[in-house]
């Protein structure tokens, strides 16, 4: 049996997701291959800091986090950091070197820049010489992913693969597969949730704020709740305890008595999904490809600095989604998708033109070719 190993790393649920994808698809083909958190792989105390660090400017200062993301896109300045090798990237080098020394791949999946560079470097130097590919999980393209011994790119769309090849990566290195999900969100339809969470058949609205709660959803709810529209609202807090109890004490209190439920994590986002008319939520890559799996158009009220605002560009540009703005508010727009049911009807038929549903699949396809 063949055999690989996936690089991720914990900075969000995305990237560890499109591991797990790509993990069970490359399985169906005989193809074994072991997903390794490189952060935590490298150095405990780094993974915290990095990941952790990822996780706290997201909710209280995005802004900084933007405009780290937008400094480290400059190629003349990660060239730079690259020659200068810091302390953190050289021992991730030689950390992997020894996974790679002691597991033998006969290839590497990065869906994380991070461990990319690292290997890419090994490469470069000649200690390793398997195929590469590196898999994109955002709707845009950073200098961080792009690294010249990388064999293949796997971004998530045609106009992904545009951006790449202007920025000077060779076309036939770039393959439009989409970004890869998890089975349940492409095959999964049933609506068994609604029962368990006793729902009715009235509009459904499913509000998120990615896998630790980042976004202004209390904000976003508390503008749901003046809207005089007859819906029902399912929040998921995801692993934010401290925003589920504010969130459990400000419906308690509303004078507006709606429908909602208020969930913490939950596994059952592609059940949710299946069930509800619109998704409020940030735009992260992997949210925005499970809900165009799903069919479920959506608003975005609040989003990242950096490649989520990118990924919104491109859910704009490709009519898959609407958006606040100072003129337009969340009441308003909802109101107005919930009395006007046929732009939601024709989001639906722009997902259908978009959303790629064999990405897993062909990716696990382009490594078998590969070996």
């Amino acid at each position: 049996m063949k055999k690989g190993i996936i690089l991720s790393a914990s900075t969000g649920a995305g990237h560890n997701k499109a591991a797990k994808a790509i993990k069970d698809a490359l399985a169906e083909r005989n193809i074994d291959a072991q997903i390794v958190d490189s952060l935590k792989f490298t150095s405990r105390a780094i993974d915290l800091i990095i990941s952790r660090g990822y996780e706290k400017s997201a909710l209280y200062t995005p802004g900084a986090y933007g405009k780290v993301y937008r400094i480290y896109d400059d190629y003349k300045i990660m060239t730079s950091a690259e020659k200068k090798v810091n302390i953190f990237f050289a021992y991730m080098v030689k950390r992997l070197k020894k996974l790679i020394d002691d597991k033998k791949p006969s290839f590497i999946v990065g869906t994380h820049p991070f461990p990319l560079m690292a290997v890419s470097k090994l490469k470069e130097k000649g200690e390793i010489d398997i195929p590469i590919i590196s898999v994109l999980t955002d709707y845009t393209t950073h200098s961080t992913w792009i690294q010249s011994h990388v064999d293949k790119y796997i971004v998530g769309d045609e106009f992904v693969k545009c951006i790449m090849a202007e920025e000077g990566v060779p076309p036939e290195k770039i393959f439009p597969y989409g970004i890869p999900i998890e089975k349940s969100f492409i095959q999964h339809k049933s609506t068994d949730i609604r029962t368990a969470l006793k729902l009715s058949d009235k509009f459904t609205i499913l509000m998120m704020g990615g896998s630790f709660g980042a976004g202004n959803v209390k904000k976003a709810l508390q503008e749901l709740l003046v809207s005089d529209s007859d819906f029902q609202i399912v929040v998921v807090a995801g692993k934010n305890l401290a925003l589920k109890e504010k969130l459990d004490k400000m419906t308690a209190s509303s004078e507006k008595r709606k429908d909602i439920r208020i969930l913490g994590f939950t596994d059952k986002i592609s059940e949710l999904m299946a069930c509800s008319d619109v998704l409020i939520t940030k735009p992260g890559g992997l949210t925005t490809t499970e809900a165009l799996a799903a069919g479920i158009p959506l608003v975005i009220p609040y989003y990242i600095p950096g490649q989520e605002e990118e990924n919104l560009s491109f859910l704009l540009n490709n009519g898959l989604c609407v958006r606040t703005s100072e003129k337009c508010s969340l009441k308003m727009i909802i109101d107005f998708l919930i009395q006007n049911p046929e732009r939601l009807q024709r989001i639906r038929e722009n997902i259908k033109l978009v959303y790629k549903a064999d990405s897993a699949k062909n990716i696990a396809q382009l490594v078998e070719k590969s070996l």
